[in-house]
């Protein structure tokens, strides 16, 4: 699952602009200052080599700059952080020729590691590099004559010294940049690390990228012909998502897509981004930029540029300054020199470019925080996999902590591949990254309407479960218990059969799996107490010292230099448990389960606390203008002829005017009679929100029946205990409490509660932890309480994401025509 690799390999997955060098060098940091105070503990690395993207050249000084002007004291205290930047050297390992000065090595990087000898007692080196400047294109074969000439010889010999030299630096942690291009099966990457890991001081590696996920789903064997495929790198262990980092360290983007041709949408696009941004200048002085992707060479010459030029002039720019032409060039169109230098000025006040059309760079490792807008026109303009990616160049923000804003723009195939992406990686949407629009600080109104619409509260059982604890012999007999035979457990043997090509098996062979550990008595003794956590003391076990060391006679043997093994013919774990149990009275449990009456209020009143002072209001629903106009409603009564006589009378002369009666205009919240029992809604998640809004407000509109947000676990009661029964005991186990997100309610006569349709929607991501408890509910809830009821009172349903948009309708609609039916 994780690569085979035997060393540690981490991954980070941050979006841009969350500061991925900084974080580099926060690890740095901590790991130098725990190496000086621990210099022997292989945990902690001595020095570090940073790998930005192989081919993008640019993204070496940018990551070297972030890592220099780290400073040390936001992680390590003073004086010690200051001693820790003193002792930090880097090299940048960008040398293109091959160096001829030294006797030692003819690789000019090599040769900059090289002059930090000795290599033994190096700590503090930084060195950053091209991932493929340590590419391993061809093995240790370049001294077969028979394979290649003198001259290939020689050029593989210094392409391999700087790998081998980088080898040889102790306690090392490689750190690589867009880790992702790592499981590329065209980059030999890992190859090259796995080698460097067979050094006895490797320290390990840790990975950071935006988008952990590889081109195709890798499939992993697990066992018996099972297999599971997988499109994520396995080996993350933290993610920061997307929409957290919007209007935090990100520009709020809006995103902006046409089913139309390429230069609607470009003529669209910039007309779009110069009427938002042609006069935007940040605080540091830059301006707004767009960047085009256009794929080609050709197209962008002959047709990008002339349709951008023209809109630019229209817009009082000149063209020639502030359009940037940037490509790898061809014969017909080569590349300028000048080019590389505007291109690597626009983070830069003295750039006046305002627009920069790119083909086949600009996708990664570039970083622009003045780039303010993107349009990605057609498909094929950047690779599929990284519609996402570069898309979002334009997020960094400039100030940070600022208010600030992007534009991007889109044909239809990208928007939905965007989408696709977004929802995948990120579990968000465009249309929530158009409606996440942050403030610094936002009031939220909370109101209840519990008493407009007098919900009952809801009566249901709950499965109780205790358990009672018998002892069966207060006073154990662990003497006789330790000379009990079955004490010494054996180990699981593998049976390796061998068979011909014919398939006739031409013999069998057991094998003992685990290693040999040396241990002696004392020793063997402490680990017996060390793992009963204090349960059972050592002067204890000593009382029975001498059967004990007849035990450990048996479950050892003795090796070559005389010193005792622990037989790998026993189950050693076992044995020890075993002994344990020995000095423990024998105890038997029973579980008594039965079904109690409970009662749940939908809205514990007290708890709704307004205002809520908040940074994102987007969880919300409805708006706060959308809640006033509610209430507002509501004081409006559903009788007209039963407002005051006064108002009557205003109407009735209103009327004969031919005035329009304000009572009669069409309700612009209908739903407001059927659910929000409190205002807003909080809802956790953007699929929360759709089913809500996109399902049950149209399907149920018209119906006698409620529909409630149950999901904000601090406000409501209704919670039910949920329990797993082991498939061997039978016995019930409690796993939590499952607070459910929708309820439909039908009322009897008298207004109380008739039948509960219990809804759970659950994002992929989150499916897996929800099986249990969705197996507790469909299996003993639903049928517990039906049984107590004497009818189908309670129904459960669960829509999953990964269901298409027409099943989760379909779904919801049979549960509402069939369940409630009467």
């Amino acid at each position: 699952i994780f690569y085979g690799v035997d060393y540690t390999d981490y991954l980070f997955s941050l979006p841009m602009g969350a500061g991925k060098t900084f974080l580099m060098a926060a690890f740095m940091y901590i790991d130098l200052y725990l190496a000086q105070n621990e210099p022997d503990n292989p945990a902690f690395a001595h020095n570090f080599m940073v790998l930005a993207p192989s081919g993008l050249k640019s993204s070496i000084i940018p990551s070297l700059k972030s890592i220099r002007d780290f400073d040390p004291s936001w992680v390590i205290p003073e004086p010690a952080a200051s001693g820790l930047r003193r002792m930090v050297r880097f090299e940048v390992l960008d040398e293109q020729k091959t160096g001829k000065k030294s006797n030692l090595v003819r690789n000019p990087n090599a040769q900059k590691i090289n002059n930090h000898q000795p290599l033994d007692s190096l700590m503090g080196l930084v060195a950053i590099t091209n991932a493929e400047k340590v590419i391993l294109d061809r093995v240790d074969r370049a001294d077969d004559p028979a394979l290649f000439s003198r001259e290939e010889m020689d050029r593989i010999k210094v392409a391999n010294e700087l790998r081998h030299i980088i080898g040889r630096i102790p306690h090392l942690a490689i750190y690589i940049d867009e880790v992702h291009h790592a499981a590329d099966s065209d980059i030999k990457l890992r190859q090259v690390v796995g080698q460097w890991a067979q050094g006895s001081s490797f320290n390990g590696v840790l990975g950071f990228s935006g988008t952990p996920y590889l081109e195709t789903a890798e499939q992993v064997p697990i066992a018996n012909g099972v297999a599971v495929k997988s499109l994520e790198l396995t080996n993350v262990v933290y993610h920061y998502p997307l929409i957290q980092g919007v209007g935090n360290f990100l520009k709020t983007p809006t995103v902006r897509y046409a089913n139309a041709d390429t230069p609607t949408i470009i003529r669209d696009g910039v007309t779009d981004f110069l009427t938002q941004y042609k006069d935007t200048v940040y605080p540091d002085g830059t301006c707004a930029k767009l960047a085009i992707y256009c794929g080609q060479i050709q197209p962008l010459e002959e047709e990008v540029h002339p349709l951008v030029a023209q809109i630019v002039a229209q817009f009082g720019l000149d063209p020639s300054e502030a359009i940037l032409k940037y490509h790898g060039g061809n014969k017909e169109y080569p590349a300028r020199e000048e080019w590389h230098t505007a291109f690597a000025s626009l983070a830069t006040p003295l750039s006046r470019v305002r627009i920069v059309l790119l083909a086949q760079i600009g996708k990664e490792g570039w970083d622009c925080r003045s780039l303010t807008g993107v349009i990605l026109p057609q498909r094929g303009v950047c690779p599929t996999n990284m519609v996402l990616q570069t898309s979002c160049r334009c997020l960094r923000q400039v100030a940070p902590g600022g208010q600030e804003t992007a534009l991007i723009w889109l044909n239809r195939w990208n928007a939905d591949t965007l989408n696709k992406q977004l929802r995948k990686q990120q579990d968000t949407s465009i249309e929530e990254l158009n409606a996440h629009r942050p403030d610094t600080q936002r009031s939220i109104q909370r109101h209840s309407r519990m008493e407009r619409f007098a919900v009952p509260p809801i009566d249901f059982y709950q499965l109780k479960v205790s358990y009672q604890t018998l002892t069966i012999d207060e006073q154990p007999d662990t003497a006789a218990r330790l000379a009990d035979p079955g004490l010494l457990e054996a180990a699981e043997a593998t049976v390796v059969h061998e068979q011909d090509l014919t398939g006739r098996q031409t013999g069998i062979d057991t094998r003992l799996d685990g290693a040999e550990e040396r241990t002696d008595f004392s020793s063997w003794l402490a680990l017996i107490v060390r793992e009963g956590f204090g349960t059972l003391p050592m002067d204890e076990l000593l009382r029975h010292e001498e059967r004990l060391r007849h035990i450990f006679g048996q479950v050892t043997r003795e090796g070559e230099g005389g010193e005792r093994l622990l037989s790998n013919r026993f189950d050693q774990e076992a044995v020890r448990s075993g002994i344990r149990r020995a000095f423990v009275p024998r105890r038997r449990f029973e579980a008594h389960q039965e079904v109690v009456p409970c009662q749940a209020s939908l809205l514990q009143i007290e708890k709704l606390t307004s205002p809520l002072t908040v940074r994102d209001a987007s969880p919300f629903f409805p708006t706060q203008e959308a809640v006033q106009e509610i209430l507002k409603w509501d004081r409006w009564p559903d009788d007209p002829e039963a407002a005051p006589p006064d108002v009557l009378a205003a109407l009735q002369v209103l009327k004969a005017w031919g005035k329009e009666l304000p009572f009669n205009p069409s309700d612009p919240h209908p739903e407001r009679k059927q659910t929000y029992h409190y205002l807003p809604y909080r809802f956790d998640s953007g699929l929360e929100r759709r089913y809500f809004d996109q399902l049950l407000r149209p399907m149920l509109q018209g119906k006698g029946l409620e529909y409630y947000f149950n999901g904000d676990d601090q406000l409501t009661q209704f919670k039910i205990n949920c329990y797993k029964r082991h498939h061997s005991s039978g016995a019930w186990h409690y796993i939590g409490r499952y607070t459910p997100d929708f309820l439909i309610i039908k009322r009897d006569a008298q207004g109380g509660i008739r039948q509960v349709a219990i809804i759970e929607t659950k994002g992929k991501a989150y499916a897996a932890g929800f099986t249990d408890r969705n197996r507790f509910m469909q299996d003993e809830f639903v049928r517990k309480n039906n049984e107590q009821f004497g009818y189908e009172r309670f129904h459960f349903l669960y829509i999953e994401d990964t269901l298409p948009a027409a099943e989760q309708v379909r779904l919801t609609q049979e549960t509402i025509d069939h369940f409630f039916k009467d």
